[in-house]
């Protein structure tokens, strides 16, 4: 009898590794399928309007699975100059510390061999790019989009985002 409760036992320990295992396999997907966002047939992944801060945090935290892949995304087109040099960004405005004062998005650049001019200050573009960085030390990495295209569009989308 004791035998029989044994075999029982050792049967169904067999049987739940085999169910894990199977699970196991189906569960896996191939890495960088979490939400990006929408990806098209092109693979640029496209940065909504509706999820645009969780998108572009999920991008800057996991830069290593994103650089080299193409990016698009809407927003107002702002500039800052340091030192004498200006960097040019693409951005919305979201929660900060001090309540509506966070700034989210990209710096962009135009690759060297296009020679194009930067759009106007405030005026709402869409940027496509393919995501980058440069060192500013040997430590500090900068993310930034190599715009292939920055094109002005009349109709503007949400310039404060909260998601």
């Amino acid at each position: 009898m004791y035998k029989k409760l044994f075999y029982k036992k050792q049967n169904l320990l067999f049987v739940a590794i085999g169910v894990f295992v199977l699970f196991s396999f189906t569960g896996c997907n191939e890495r960088g399928s979490r939400n990006e966002g929408s990806t098209s047939s092109t693979g640029i992944i496209e940065i909504r309007e509706r999820m645009f801060i969780g998108q572009v945090d999920e991008i800057y935290i996991n830069s290593s699975d994103y650089l080299g892949r193409t990016i698009k995304l809407e927003g107002l087109f702002l500039h800052s100059e340091n030192e004498g040099q200006t960097n040019y960004f693409v951005v919305r405005y979201g929660p900060g510390c001090c309540g509506d004062d966070g700034i989210i998005g990209f710096e962009v650049s135009w690759a060297e061999e296009i020679n194009q001019s930067y759009p106007a200050e405030n005026s709402w573009v869409e940027a496509i790019g393919e995501l980058k960085y440069y060192m500013v030390s040997p430590y500090l990495r900068y993310l930034f989009l190599e715009v292939s295209s920055l094109n002005v569009l009349e109709r503007r989308g949400l310039e404060y985002v909260v998601q």
